[in-house]
């Protein structure tokens, strides 16, 4: 563990040395700011209450977004893994929301939905399709000796889902949700950039872009990496504790015991 934390900050001491080296090459704090000035300005930030309610208003909504996102893919994946029909019939669906662009998908729902919505509506897009096709994948890859031999033994419905097709498919469905909420998450603040929410961390990346404020748009930047460290590890951590019939490895993946 000492051996992780300490890799962990020379890599971090590595990336913040060069940073710092870029800033006074460029010499302009407009351009590029140092790493001290943007830590400073985060901590400004931090002691004022509206802070914390900006994000907590864009938590709020990517999190919504998030959760329904991972409902509909874990109903549509266990719909289509064992209905032939209905694979066929959302397969179009799936694949025009995975080809059209974040953008495209921005701009259209401001003319069905308010501003407000759109975010959550756009993280949701971005969860749903990648962990429907990994709870599809993992159930049509369940073992079909086991299945055979489940059906030899005349295990139940509910049997074969608890000890069969969950455990097969968790593994999947694991890698899509992780693979899923980084997007999900710049995607939600990529709509807020560009919608607008009045209250929001897009919002205030976008002010401080137009009102060449670099020190903020740095400071708020990171304020969006931390949080999406912070939602993907907490997501699993609560993973952990509700599959704790599952023991799990460091990539999210998870062995059978």
């Amino acid at each position: 563990m000492i051996k992780k934390i300490l890799k962990i900050s020379l890599i971090a001491v590595l990336w913040l040395g060069l940073w710092q080296i870029l800033a006074m090459i460029v010499g302009q704090e407009l351009l590029l700011p140092t790493p001290v000035t943007v830590a400073k300005r985060l901590l400004e930030m931090s002691l004022s209450a509206s802070f914390y309610r900006i994000i907590a208003r864009s938590l709020i909504r990517m999190l919504a977004g998030i959760i329904a996102g991972t409902a509909v893919g874990i109903l549509g994946g266990s719909l289509t893994a064992f209905s032939r029909t209905a694979r066929d019939i959302f397969a179009p669906l799936l694949a025009v929301i995975k080809a059209t662009p974040v953008a495209s998908f921005i701009i259209l729902l401001v003319l069905y939905v308010s501003r407000d919505s759109a975010p959550l509506i756009i993280a949701l897009m971005m969860v749903s399709p990648i962990v429907w096709t990994g709870v599809e994948a993992g159930i049509l890859n369940t073992d079909k000796e086991l299945l055979e031999m489940s059906d030899a033994y005349k295990m139940s419905a509910l049997s074969k889902i608890k000890h069969l097709y969950i455990p097969s498919a968790t593994p999947y469905f694991l890698a899509s949700l992780r693979s899923s909420l980084g997007m999900a998450w710049k995607a939600g603040i990529a709509a807020e950039v560009l919608l607008g929410p009045i209250i929001s961390i897009g919002k205030m990346i976008s002010d401080s872009k137009l009102l060449l404020e670099t020190t903020d748009l740095f400071a708020w930047t990171a304020v969006v990496v931390i949080l999406s460290v912070i939602i993907e590890k907490s997501t699993f951590f609560a993973l952990k504790k509700a599959l704790n019939k599952h023991s799990f490895d460091e990539k999210g993946g998870v062995a059978l015991g």
